[in-house]
């Protein structure tokens, strides 16, 4: 039977929608219990009935940020039904979370100076490396109540260098560095900066616990707690690192990056710290870590787009600096090259991509093109050139271009006059010749020096450095001012024995008068100098005596000791009996046969010896032989010659026999 067809339900009337009050009941419910997917949901529902209510777009931006779905609220904030709003705040922050940092700045400039749009501009900042900026905000949010602004102000005051405020911040604060593990975290890095790492490891390891401790009772999985608190893990093996404890950092660092249970930043921190300790040791796995940070599916290296919004300028320079370096011990010029091309866009207010661009070239034995681009950028840039005039002068010193380094040295000013500066200007400019200008070098020093308040002066050691360049180079008397002068303010013994010496090749009188100012030496009061200089001098000492003397008394110890030698018994062969010994070896059994009393050369055969000429040969008289000696002279020839070439093959072949026979048992052997 064919099967009863089922009749349609008819359609239900449409249900009124729900009043408006109860979906911002919903709504508001869904945003308490963070299920923000499903508060886009009843926004959208509510837009469906009031489209252009701000109180619904506005729930809906917030909803979609919640949910990182950035690209989502963006096209809302710029959709026409949202115009009438002011949505610039939460686009500014939109911009800021696609790290369009620059867009997202000049947008909160119009904006007033609430503390929300502080605390994000503080963040921009902070990202941008303008960190003086940054810190300068957090202290204008001070007074004001942020949740955690204490932890960001840290973070901020270490990055901008000023670690050693982070102590009267706190306690300007009223917070303890314990309150939670991420300020503790903060705190550790500022002991960090100072050399501290005794403490910083104990303050970290009490993060650790604190951590430990607070996620757990907010009831996280273990991985999530892991990954949570990778960065104090990463931190606590950077700091072992630093206190010479390398095996145990390796092993941290390995095992985050085998376990994989750490956030990005962390990971890729790991992996460049790990490659930094083990330095030009297995490049190829150092490599081939760094690749497991980079942007996937891009042929030359570049970091993951996550890691561009969550590490800082300072770490993403780093990453950068050791992938060219490991390019460039594994000899793989072409991948530096064109990795250090993408440096400067990169990272425009960094000196790092210049240095690489450097090294480079020296690697390329283009020791004069580095220096022009070092120049280059130290001139365009005076505010950052101290570091790379530094560098451009350790390239030109080792590419033996003295003048240049010289140069390159003498134009970073906080460093001039200390010693070590003036030492290797000094150097440099004597290696060039110019020994006027190492003069003026050491002229200025000490002049500086003469007029410095510091409790380390260095005078008394440029003092006596100048002196002795100068009794060098014949200036015996610039010389002797300065070690007088030295004699004067300092009573140094070096000096006055430099005075001496020096006063003595021009003033004789003088240079007595300051040597009864040295000590005298504790073993010559019994000498009489006059009878000493009076005295012909040393006599002369026969050498031969003394070696006759030396002889006997070596032959006489010779006989001691081969009299003291102990006497050994003979060794006979195995088997041997000495009593019974049996008749006496042949005497001439190392002797060659030819040479032996018993050797009998073989006797010739005599018939051999009779045979002349071939068989049948007629034998003519003397005066037919010499008719056709012509003939026979060119029949001998051509015989002689016929023999030798038969010789010839014969050996030949013999030779050929005998390696034939070579090459067989080496085969035979194989």
């Amino acid at each position: 039977m064919p099967p009863k067809s089922r009749s349609k339900p008819s359609p239900s009337p449409s249900q009124p929608p729900p009043p408006i009050e109860d979906l911002f009941t919903t709504l508001n419910r869904h945003i308490e219990q963070s299920e923000f997917e499903q508060a886009v949901k009843v926004a959208d529902q509510v837009l469906s009935i009031a489209p252009g209510d701000e109180d619904a777009i506005r729930c809906k931006v917030v909803a979609l940020i919640k949910a990182d779905n950035i690209d989502g609220a963006l096209s809302v904030i710029q959709s026409p039904k949202s115009s009438p709003i002011d949505f610039s705040y939460f686009k500014a922050y939109c911009l800021y979370r696609q790290n369009k940092l620059n867009e997202a700045l000049e947008l909160l400039r119009s904006q007033e100076n609430n503390s929300a749009s502080m605390l994000l501009k503080s963040q921009i900042l902070y990202r941008l490396g303008e960190l003086d900026a940054c810190v300068d905000v957090y202290r204008k949010l001070q007074k004001s109540k942020i949740d955690s602004l204490e932890i960001n102000f840290v973070a901020g005051l270490i990055s901008a260098g000023k670690a050693s405020e982070v102590q009267g911040t706190l306690e300007a604060l009223k917070v303890k560095a314990t309150s939670s593990f991420e300020l503790a975290y903060n705190t550790a890095c500022s002991l960090i900066e100072r050399n501290n790492y005794t403490d910083a490891e104990q303050l970290l390891s009490t993060a650790r616990r604190i951590g430990q401790e607070s996620l757990t009772d907010d009831n996280f999985a273990e991985d999530v707690i892991e990954i949570e608190l990778a960065p104090i893990t990463v931190q606590l093996a950077y700091v072992k690192q630093l206190l010479g404890q390398t095996q145990e950092a390796i092993g941290a660092y390995t095992d985050i990056i085998n376990h994989n249970l750490a956030d990005e930043s962390s990971l890729a921190v790991a992996v460049n710290n790990l490659i930094a300790v083990k330095g030009p040791k297995d490049i190829s796995d150092s490599l081939r870590k760094l690749d497991r940070i980079k942007e996937k599916d891009v042929q030359n290296f570049q970091l993951a787009h996550i890691l561009d919004s969550k590490l800082s300028p300072k770490q993403r320079v780093a990453i950068y600096s050791n992938r060219v370096r490991l390019l460039l011990h594994a000899n793989k010029m072409d991948q530096a090259r064109e990795l250090v091309a993408t440096l400067p866009d990169l990272f425009p207010n960094s000196v790092m991509p210049v240095l690489l661009q450097a090294a480079v070239l020296v690697r390329e034995n283009k020791a004069g093109r580095a220096e022009e681009i070092l120049g280059q950028f130290a001139e365009k840039f005076p505010d950052k050139s101290k570091v790379v005039l530094l560098a451009r002068a350790q390239v030109a010193a080792a590419a033996n271009h003295p003048h240049i380094a010289a140069e390159s040295l003498a134009k970073v000013p906080d460093i001039q006059h200390m010693p070590a500066t003036v030492a290797t200007l000094v150097a440099l400019k004597e290696r060039a010749g110019d020994i006027k200008g190492a003069a003026a070098v050491l002229d200025s020093a000490v002049k500086w020096w003469l007029n410095a308040m510091t409790e380390d002066n260095k005078l008394s050691v440029i003092m006596q450095e100048a002196a002795s360049f100068k009794l060098r180079h014949g200036q015996e008397e610039d010389a002797s001012r300065l070690y007088e002068e030295l004699v004067n303010t300092h009573g140094s013994i070096e000096a006055l024995v430099g005075l001496v010496t020096t006063v003595a090749r021009v003033d004789v009188n003088k240079a007595e008068t300051y040597a009864k100012k040295l000590k005298p030496l504790p073993g010559l009061k019994g000498v009489d100098m006059d009878s000493l200089e009076k005295s012909s001098g040393a006599k002369h000492v026969e050498v031969t005596s003394h070696v006759g003397v030396t002889g006997a008394h070596e032959d006489g110890k010779n006989k001691e000791k081969s009299k003291k030698k102990r006497k050994r018994k003979p060794r006979y062969p195995k088997g041997f009996d000495p009593a019974n010994p049996g008749p006496p070896p042949d005497p001439e059994r190392w002797l060659p046969k030819r040479e032996r009393s018993s050797y009998r050369p073989k006797r010739k055969d005599k018939r051999a010896a009779q045979v002349r000429g071939s068989q049948g040969a007629v034998v003519r008289d003397k005066h037919d032989a010499g008719a056709s000696g012509t003939n026979s002279n060119i029949s001998n020839s051509t015989a002689n010659q016929g023999t030798s070439t038969k010789g010839t093959s014969q050996n030949a072949s013999a030779h050929q026999s005998k390696a034939s026979s070579k090459s067989s048992r080496k085969k035979s052997r194989n």
